[in-house]
């Protein structure tokens, strides 16, 4: 399907979508003024070793990866706004509390409800963006500004952190916290002002147990589970591995080389993602997801074999791994509306939380390379992971899927018995 860019299809977007995109704008920015250094933090006041850092931020996010699942699925059954409220709340205290923590099990605890609270806010959230916008090409133009306003805020919050002095400053979590209160503010205006919400809503007739049975029947969706797993865990390492990697290598201006890949990271995704989705709008969603993941292949090689003092080479191979980003992401969030039936879309989001895992075991995976191989071979088997994900998105199409229609009908029968 043709993908259509263009300001007359984003001025149908609702007044509630666009408090949607302030709110993950201003959120964004404030959290990677502090949440990527995380793993620097960790280090320099605790002296933990990569893996130990590592389990730390595995096990919080490994965790979060099932409780997001049922958060969607909740979603269904109880409305999008009952639970984004409730775990948006909690979110807002564990950053409170992580701004005042100040000894190793504190961290742990605090980084895990941190996790658990923002796992169960995004499918609900996602899903509520395609139940508020029925058309298809509305929809997907929303999923990729949403994506792109991310990005402007993950380029914006690091300069003014820098500019501020407050980067990599464990305070700063009280901004994020701050932020995201605003956000929950705002949206409760929008929803009221969208009129009765959960009437857009569509909730499921389904229990949990019956959407369970359909997810298990759908071999498409656990074959584009796995792939996206494996290509999370490789691109991840961005995130947490390879800055251990920079910081144990005692890279000359660590700080400024870590802002610095981030800034171009969300540079990229900024300049080049609405002209990648409208040159490559001829294309499947599978073909233009194998685009991104042979760039994200070559990115990762560049990255095995760059010396390590080499600045503008890391930022090179950062650039090539954010073309590649600016083509997966966003796809990925079209590809799991296209393929969610209307009555599970909070399922279905639920469900590419476990995408995350593969997020999750990176700092772990990772760093147990980077103890006992070396920073170059973990991008180097990232390389070779990414020609396993190619494969099995070659073979998606022939994956059976369930009747969804009937399935809805028996739940329907059952529940009037």
């Amino acid at each position: 399907m043709d993908s259509h860019i263009s300001f007359s299809t984003a001025k149908k977007f609702p007044r509630l979508m666009w408090i949607i995109l302030f709110g993950d704008f201003i959120t964004r920015g404030s959290f990677y003024m502090v949440w990527p250094f995380l793993a620097v933090i960790l280090y320099q006041k605790f002296g933990l070793s990569a893996t130990e850092v590592g389990l730390i931020l595995t096990g919080a996010a490994g965790i979060s990866v099932f409780i997001g699942f049922f958060g969607g699925a909740l979603s269904d059954l109880l409305g999008r706004k009952k639970v984004m409220f409730a775990s948006g709340i909690v979110y807002v205290l564990s950053f409170v509390l992580l701004a005042y923590v100040d000894f190793v099990l504190g961290y742990i605890l605090v980084i895990t409800l941190c996790s658990l609270s923002k796992a169960i806010w995004d499918p609900p959230t996602q899903a509520l963006v395609s139940d508020i916008l029925p058309d298809v090409q509305v929809r997907e133009l929303a999923l990729q500004t949403r994506y792109f306003v991310v990005n402007v805020g993950c380029a914006i919050g690091p300069i003014i952190g820098v500019y501020y002095g407050v980067t990599g400053q464990q305070s700063t979590f009280l901004l994020t916290a701050a932020t995201f209160a605003l956000w929950l503010v705002m949206l409760a205006f929008g929803m009221k002002y969208h009129g009765g919400i959960e009437e857009h809503t569509q909730k499921s007739p389904q229990k949990l147990s019956a959407t369970l049975r359909v997810l298990f029947q759908d071999k498409l969706l656990q074959c584009l589970i796995v792939a996206n797993i494996i290509c999370l865990f490789v691109y991840a390492q961005m995130d947490s591995t390879l800055i251990q990697y920079l910081t144990r290598a005692e890279v000359p201006e660590l700080m400024t080389l870590i802002s610095s890949m981030i800034l171009a990271n969300a540079l990229v995704i900024i300049t080049c993602q609405f002209a990648l989705l409208k040159m490559m709008g001829g294309l499947t969603l599978a073909n233009r997801i194998q685009v991104g993941l042979v760039l994200l292949a070559i990115s990762q090689l560049w990255m095995a074999f760059n010396p390590v003092a080499a600045f503008w080479g890391w930022i090179g191979a950062v650039i090539v791994m954010s073309i590649a980003e600016a083509i997966l992401f966003p796809t990925m969030n079209v590809h799991i509306d296209r393929i969610a039936p209307a009555h599970l879309r909070g399922a279905y989001f639920g469900a590419a939380s476990f995408y995350s895992i593969g997020y999750a075991f990176a700092p772990l995976g990772g760093g147990f390379i980077l103890d006992w191989l070396g920073g170059p071979w973990v991008f180097a088997l990232g390389s070779s992971l990414i020609l396993l994900v190619m494969y099995l998105y070659s073979i998606l199409e022939t994956m059976p899927r369930p009747d969804f229609e009937t399935s809805l009908v028996n739940e329907e029968k059952v529940q009037e018995n």
